[in-house]
């Protein structure tokens, strides 16, 4: 049996890193770049307006499931996860500190790319079967682009139900459990398997409930668990404060070189942001088209508006919450294999576990573990969520709840698989899930030009 996933780990691995190569690369870099120029750079002029879209109060008779905040907390505790953590080691540990200069330019064009997202999330919402109101690419595409083009949204819904079953969460949780609690010979299948349903049943508590019990966990978890992982890395930042000018010194210089050993030239310079940004891609989701589902069920007719709200998202996972874990790890750059010339194992979780243990001797690895449990708990949460939507959409909204039972069992199995393997699933079904969704953003861009005009000559 261990033969058999470490044979699926490697051809999903190779698939995965010819898919989410150049071509994902270029897209949602030049595409996030575009959506930043052809805004007029919104992120950076209007996140003022941002913050106080997210405090007015939502229209009570516009069509919806949830509030906007409701909206942008569950997005963000399906963003903020194992990613902004597992995501983070696994950049350094391939592409070196480097890699972060390349995940903070992926959040910039991230927020554009959101912006544009949420604003059409609402502006292009659409009817399931059972005639409730539903948000995501699947009803861009439909509303936006005309039934012709319902093949493209199918496409995105089948790759959806892929993308969204946490992999990784389940995965990278375990392997924190046992890499602290049992010794190597301890760490079996059955001993993963059993972690594997636990989760599961933790899961199983909140997602059974639906959007509105997912919505008002997340809005009370996710304010929390930041501001818990912000105390603790600062802590870490005031016991060490004399490394901290060397993290950024590091971050910059390695951003734009590169050690003799991993190459030279602007190939590996190529190599370096493409971890980088496809670390970002999976961490704050900008163009996977995930958070329109969840902005698309907010109670706002105001598109604009939403969009603002939704632009919030990844300057907090990608921005905030992945530098605070970088500079965590980075103090620790001089005891920990990061950037091994990018074709060195991935050392997921251990490496983010070492650097806080060594940080905090003792109890670091204990406090990131119980931050895990929040980060990884979160995500699993809302991911259930956008899986129903894609059902939904797929074979109608009676069926969508049968998600639920194949989300909770695949949990079990993400437990069990290799961590490559787990990693190159996910990215492959997010790549995916982004070329129809960054498609229909870019055609339907002018529609958010128009908008954008009437909306901001008013507020």
């Amino acid at each position: 049996m261990g033969d058999f996933f470490a044979s699926l780990g490697q051809w999903i691995t190779a698939v995965s890193d010819f898919v989410c190569g150049y071509p994902l690369f270029i897209l949602l870099v030049g595409g996030g770049l575009y959506f930043l120029i052809y805004s007029g750079f919104v992120p950076l002029r209007y996140y003022g307006k941002a913050i106080k879209a997210l405090k007015s109060d939502d229209n009570s008779k516009a069509e919806g499931q949830i509030s906007s905040f409701e909206a942008l907390a569950s997005a963000i505790a399906a963003t903020v996860g194992m990613g902004n953590i597992a995501g983070v080691a696994i950049a350094l540990s391939i592409g070196g500190p480097g890699a972060i200069f390349w995940m903070w330019v992926s959040s910039i064009l991230g927020m554009a790319t959101k912006f544009f997202e949420g604003t059409l999330s609402v502006m292009y919402k659409g009817k399931d079967d059972a005639g409730e109101v539903q948000g995501g690419p699947m009803y861009m595409i439909l509303s936006g682009l005309g039934p012709k083009w319902k093949p493209l949204a199918v496409f995105f819904a089948i790759s959806g139900l892929i993308g969204t079953l946490c992999i990784m969460q389940s995965n990278q949780f375990t392997e924190a459990i046992t890499s602290i609690f049992f010794t190597p010979e301890q760490n079996t299948l059955t001993l993963r398997f059993i972690i594997g349903v636990i989760i599961t049943v933790i899961v199983a508590c909140v997602v059974l409930g639906g959007i509105k019990r997912i919505s008002k966990v997340a809005t009370k978890v996710v304010p929390a668990m930041v501001i818990m992982y912000f105390l603790l890395v600062m802590y870490i930042i005031l016991t060490n404060l004399n490394e901290v000018p060397g993290v950024f010194g590091a971050i910059f210089k390695d951003a734009l070189t590169v050690k003799a050993g991993v190459g030279g030239g602007i190939g590996a310079l190529v190599s370096i942001a493409l971890i980088g940004i496809r670390r970002a891609a999976l961490v704050n989701e900008a163009g996977v088209g995930t958070a329109s589902m969840m902005h698309g069920a907010s109670k706002n007719n105001e598109p604009v508006k939403e969009g603002l709200v939704a632009m919030i998202g990844p300057s907090i996972d990608s921005g905030l919450v992945c530098t605070l874990t970088a500079i965590a790890i980075l103090i620790q750059r001089d005891v920990l294999p990061l950037g091994d010339g990018l074709s060195g194992s991935m050392a997921g979780l251990s490496v983010a576990l070492q650097a806080f243990d060594a940080s905090i001797p003792g109890l670091g690895k204990y406090l990131l573990l119980a931050m895990l449990f929040f980060f990884a708990f979160s995500t699993m949460f809302s991911y259930s969520y956008y899986g129903q939507k894609c059902t939904g959409f797929l074979f109608g909204a009676k069926y969508s709840k049968y998600y639920n039972i194949f989300f909770l069992a695949m949990l079990v199995v993400a437990a069990m698989i290799p961590l490559k393997a787990a990693v190159g699933l996910i990215d492959l079904a997010y790549a995916l899930m982004a070329f129809p969704t960054m498609f229909t953003l870019l055609k339907l861009s002018p529609k958010v030009k128009a908008a954008m005009k009437e909306y901001f000559s008013k507020n």
